[in-house]
């Protein structure tokens, strides 16, 4: 099967590219806003197609069996830095890419959306993909929300769509990232001895492993078409919804020597709990997650062992996706749009 990867260079993309290429005829389609983001040599797949996602034309898409579609400024800090520009990354070029699929005789698109789309909601109730309200608070998730119910209207008889909203996502990657909570809150930890919460702790999140993402990809790719055709799945695992403070419980317990400090600085209004009963029942013999906050902390704690993670890996512009692009755009490195400079 012949799979193309759009946003294979992120922290996601990465992990993905190197599990799919032991199965399948994998080539990668990103522009490089983070491919020198890393902490440890990637893997590189030996086909690789250097284009902005908003530059996609219909060459770039013959001759796949399906296209699995990462590429985004991938969280709601990143989403704010210029909303326009959101709106085109990651709503408009999403859509325009699904349709291009389509017309090129791609089977199969998976759309890899978000949770953020439930925004502020009920704790007392978990969330589910079709009853439950949307409500998106950030350009990022009004888009990603926006983009996902625009994408499925293509899907007939030829064009399978299947959506996965991933929880917030942990876990090592060559390309990591340390503006995620989890990863955040044991980098912190690793680095300067403290668990820091800079809200009050009280926040819900759904967390999941990265691998564990990729799992669930692969079983949209692998279950029949009749299953998974036209359906939204959240990606977790059971009880995989947590407090901050549980997250943070969860570090000490790895790293028992250190302190969890509450700072107050951030009230985070976004709070939500979701329900991963559709995937973990109706794709059961094809998802299988095997990751929670213990197994992956230690594996994130190796990690940071092995590649002697500094406070300056964490706080800097490798693991930090808004302070990278604002590094280049200060640089000229990139324009204020995200363009490679000439």
């Amino acid at each position: 099967m012949k799979i193309l990867i759009t946003g294979n260079l992120g922290y996601i993309g990465t992990v993905c590219s190197e599990i799919f290429s032991e199965k399948y005829d994998v080539t990668g389609l990103d522009n490089g806003l983070y491919e020198d983001s890393y902490l440890k040599e990637p893997f590189k797949l030996k086909k690789q197609i250097k284009k902005d996602v908003r530059d996609i034309e219909e060459k770039d898409l013959y001759d796949f069996d399906c296209v699995v579609h990462l590429s985004a400024l991938s969280n709601d800090p990143l989403g704010e830095l210029n909303s326009l520009l959101t709106k085109e990354i990651n709503q408009d070029a999403a859509i325009r890419l699904a349709n291009l699929s389509k017309k090129c005789g791609v089977k199969k698109f998976i759309y890899v959306s978000s949770q953020s789309m439930y925004g502020i909601s009920d704790t007392e109730n978990e969330l589910d993909e079709y009853n439950s309200k949307k409500n998106p608070i950030t350009e990022y998730a009004k888009t990603k929300w926006i983009a996902e119910q625009e994408i499925f209207q293509l899907d007939d008889s030829n064009f399978t769509v299947v959506a996965f909203r991933p929880s917030t996502v942990f876990g090592v990657s060559s390309r990591l990232r340390c503006d995620i909570v989890y990863n955040n809150l044991l980098a912190c930890a690793f680095t300067t001895k403290k668990i820091i919460i800079k809200s009050d702790g009280s926040p819900w999140r759904p967390v999941v492993h990265v691998k564990d993402v990729v799992s669930a990809i692969q079983a949209g790719i692998e279950a029949p078409t009749e299953l998974v055709k036209k359906q939204s799945y959240n990606i977790g695992i059971p009880n995989g919804n947590f407090t901050v403070r549980d997250l943070a419980n969860a570090v000490k317990k790895i790293m028992p020597e250190c302190e969890i400090e509450y700072t107050y600085e951030n009230k985070d209004n976004r709070t939500y709990k979701v329900s991963f009963k559709k995937i973990l029942s109706e794709l059961k013999n094809y998802y299988k997650p095997k990751w929670n906050l213990d197994n992956g902390g230690l594996e994130l704690l190796e990690f940071f062992k092995e590649i002697k993670l500094t406070k300056e890996d964490f706080l800097g512009w490798k693991t930090n996706r808004l302070i990278n692009l604002k590094k280049k755009i200060d640089k000229k490195i990139l324009s204020n749009s995200l363009r490679w400079q000439k």
